[in-house]
């Protein structure tokens, strides 16, 4: 496998070669970003395609003394962001001035969820919840950086937030009773 520092030299070069060991490197990291925010497979190889374009084009710009990772997932995100925005899908609900613990009544009703299942449950998310809860969870955003990269309120992205959370407990409440009702984990993600 090449070197990323030579790959990133290439790239700045505009090497094809380069870019595309890039592409190939980074694409599942990438990818799991991009579906996070999308509606399906589609949708979020449509984002990682324009979140790729936008790091050809200004991987000059590319801090070396940073971790490259970051510098792509904040790419991938914002792009995200973009697209949802581009296609007014996204539209934020009222300011709250506190966000509640929901706490979670099975602690391992996480553990028995198998990622496809819990990233089905997210993409399925409101857009404006699921970009809140991506920002702030997955990507690791403080309310006041979510409000300023979406152009909302701290109290709208808190609300968000906990909505989100909301939405998800009861999903997977229903999931992981609906899973022990077949004894089969995983059981409605069979087609």
């Amino acid at each position: 496998m090449q070197d990323i520092v030579d790959i990133i030299e290439g790239c700045r070069q505009w090497k094809r070669s380069s870019q595309e060991a890039l592409y190939r490197q980074f694409f599942g990291y990438a990818m799991a970003i991009c579906l996070r925010y999308a509606t399906n497979k589609d949708e979020a190889i449509e984002i990682l395609n324009d979140g790729f374009l936008k790091i050809f084009n200004h991987i000059h710009t590319y801090d070396t003394s940073r971790p490259f990772k970051s510098w792509l997932s904040k790419i991938m995100a914002n792009t995200a962001i973009d697209h949802l925005r581009s296609r007014k899908r996204i539209s934020f609900s009222e300011d709250i001035t506190q966000a509640y613990d929901l706490g979670v009544s099975d602690d391992k009703a996480l553990d028995k969820l198998a990622y496809e299942e819990l990233l089905r449950l997210v993409q399925e998310l409101p857009p404006a919840y699921k970009t809140v809860f991506n920002l702030y969870v997955m990507e690791g955003f403080q309310h006041q950086e979510i409000a300023d990269m979406l152009g909302i309120s701290e109290g709208t992205s808190k609300s968000n937030l906990f909505k989100a959370k909301r939405i998800l407990k009861t999903k997977i409440e229903e999931l992981t009773s609906q899973n022990n009702d077949t004894g089969k984990i995983g059981a409605t993600m069979q087609k």
